[in-house]
């Protein structure tokens, strides 16, 4: 019996060894993104090495990606629960001009005006989602509509209030260089600047990873975005926790929005328009899937850096800038395929995992 018991032990150590460093590496869902952010790197180390390899080049490379990843995030997570939000670029927008104008036109405290774009943005958050659970349209749809209704509403009512589209002297609102300090302002390490924009970016992909990944919460999220019907017969709050996504997505826009208008002290009404966009390609750089219920907050964050790097990267090596999306969108193309490479092969080796368990019982 103890024989046995030894030669079935030893045998799940050689089906487990038999995976290896290397197979256990590509069943990672991070692994596109984390090659592509290390070609990239490579490429601009080579190309532009003065400015690149240095922390004042990381500093520069961080700042970008801080905002993008936030966002990131929240959409990396709504698209592992197998929705889309059209609306978060905008909404970045929208929740500075409503604290923006609050502070300068009505004479509210900024943090006054920062708490009820708060409160704007959850609420437009809560109805996106209440829209697509209840009416069972795509979020593509429903979103885009928000999408549309926002970007209108951004410019006329800043038109009708400033008689312009723009929001200035915010930085002279009573409450402003304590929400500077908490939200985006520079911090002095190892001799550079760094954005303290970065250090909530790292907080909240920490968070956000853990929640994803040790929770019940975050098995529920890949439930609903797996099979949502599959996830209700197994007792998963389906609609609940689609809703409480788009809220996600929602507050996101307002902590980046608050950032924005607290660095520039101004807000624009165009502003965030088009960014919809990069965070969607940086979660799916990172290795979210269209059809959901597979996907990396990690990764996301990993698809922003990617953007950090482009944009500060062709800057450093004196390339013009009009070709920077056409980078980005070879990068999405090469990451994607990648992704769906490693995706395919992690399915091959649990399958090969459940056959070797199988012939051993």
């Amino acid at each position: 019996m103890t024989g046995q018991t030894t030669t079935a032990a030893s045998r799940r150590d050689e089906r487990l060894a038999e995976v290896g460093f290397i197979r256990g590496l590509f069943r990672r869902v991070e692994i596109g993104a984390l090659i592509g952010a290390a070609v990239v790197w490579l490429l601009f180390a080579l190309i532009a090495p003065q400015n690149w390899v240095s922390l004042t080049g990381i500093a520069r490379i961080l700042d970008p990606a801080s905002t993008i990843g936030i966002m990131a995030i929240a959409v990396a997570l709504l698209m592992i629960g197998g929705e889309f939000d059209l609306s978060t670029g905008v909404m970045t927008g929208s929740c500075g001009l409503i604290a923006g104008l609050l502070a300068t036109r009505a004479g509210w405290p900024l943090w006054a005006g920062i708490l009820a774009a708060l409160a704007f943005a959850l609420a437009v958050g809560y109805l996106n989602g209440l829209m697509v659970v209840k009416t069972g349209l795509p979020s593509f749809i429903v979103t885009l509509a928000t999408f549309f209704v926002l970007r209108g509403a951004n410019v006329g009512v800043t038109r009708l209030v400033t008689e312009q589209v723009y929001v200035g002297s915010i930085d002279k609102a009573v409450g402003f260089d304590g929400a500077r300090q908490l939200f985006n302002t520079g911090i002095t390490a190892f001799g550079v600047e760094w954005r303290s924009s970065i250090i909530w970016w790292v907080a909240l992909t920490i968070i956000a990873s853990w929640i994803l990944l040790r929770t019940k919460y975050g098995s529920w999220v890949f439930a609903v975005g797996g099979d949502a019907n599959a996830a209700r017969n197994a007792g998963v709050p389906a609609n609940r926790v689609k809703i409480a996504l788009f809220m996600v997505t929602a507050l996101a826009a307002w902590l980046v929005g608050t950032m924005n208008i607290v660095r520039l002290r101004s807000a624009v009404a165009s502003q965030g328009i088009g960014q919809e966009f990069v965070y969607i390609i940086a979660a799916s750089i990172g290795g979210c899937l269209m059809t959901g219920g597979y996907g990396s907050v990690i990764g996301a964050s990993l698809g922003a850096i990617i953007f950090g790097m482009a944009q500060v990267g062709i800057v450093f090596a004196g390339w013009d800038t009009d070709w920077f999306y056409s980078f980005l969108g070879v990068m999405l193309l090469a990451a994607v395929l990648v992704n769906n490479y490693t995706r395919k092969h992690a399915e091959q080796i649990s399958v090969a995992a459940a056959k070797a368990r199988t012939e051993e019982e």
